[in-house]
């Protein structure tokens, strides 16, 4: 049973690799995204993590592509209306700024597993990934830029004021709001806006897309 012995031997980041590539594979060939998940991590014998990484991580090679095509530069939205998934960009800054593990996906947006969606309590750390977000903010020369967070998470009111005071202080134009249809807004704003996102279904939906965790992350890098 050479086959097993290999498939033994294999490491993990080497599991996860081969996975990968047969996911992109069967995608490419217009098998069902979850199931082709499903098949490699069994095929692999993949845990629930490493099963999460490649869901948030591997895509068909029209969907990087068509992405790819709507993502604009970090320099590019001087005089452009600027929306933000408010979570979407912190909890990945967030992650960032912890030295957690993130991932730059196949379609080139940046991703992490954290899975706080609906749990996030707002702590020091994500005050810092708000400075942080709005220091690049400042910089771009956006006509406005609006940030948008989710009613239903914690303090999300007392995170949207802190917000709004901070853009005030550093002469940002725009403002920040809770909504409770936050992917609605966005997938719904005008054809010219900007929007600030790595959730895949919302840049499946508009024409222009930042990712701001990405040019911060670039900007780290050249220092």
């Amino acid at each position: 049973m050479i086959g097993n012995d290999l498939k033994e031997k294999d490491s993990q980041p080497e599991k996860m690799t081969k996975a990968a590539t047969d996911i992109r594979y069967l995608l490419d060939r217009g098998y069902q995204r979850e199931s082709s998940i499903r098949f490699a991590g069994d095929h692999y014998r993949l845990g629930k993590n490493e099963r999460y990484i490649l869901a948030r991580t591997v895509f068909s090679s029209e969907t990087s592509m068509e992405r790819r095509k709507k993502k604009r530069g970090c320099r590019e939205l001087k005089g452009k209306t600027l929306l933000i998934d408010g979570y979407n960009v912190l909890i990945t800054l967030e992650s960032l700024l912890k030295g957690e593990r993130t991932w730059l996906a196949d379609d080139s947006f940046m991703r992490d597993i954290r899975g706080v969606f609906r749990n996030h309590s707002n702590d020091d750390i994500t005050f810092e990934a708000v400075e942080k977000m709005l220091s690049f903010v400042s910089k771009l020369k956006v006509k406005e830029a609006n940030v948008l967070l989710d009613t239903q998470m914690k303090n999300s009111g007392e995170l949207a004021a802190f917000i709004r005071k901070r853009m005030q202080e550093l002469e940002i134009p725009g403002s920040a709001k809770t909504s409770r249809h936050v992917d609605y807004d966005l997938k719904n704003c005008h054809i010219s806006d900007v929007v600030a996102t790595a959730d895949g279904i919302i840049i499946d939906s508009v024409n222009n897309v930042i990712d701001i965790p990405v040019c911060i992350s670039k900007r780290y890098e050249e220092k």
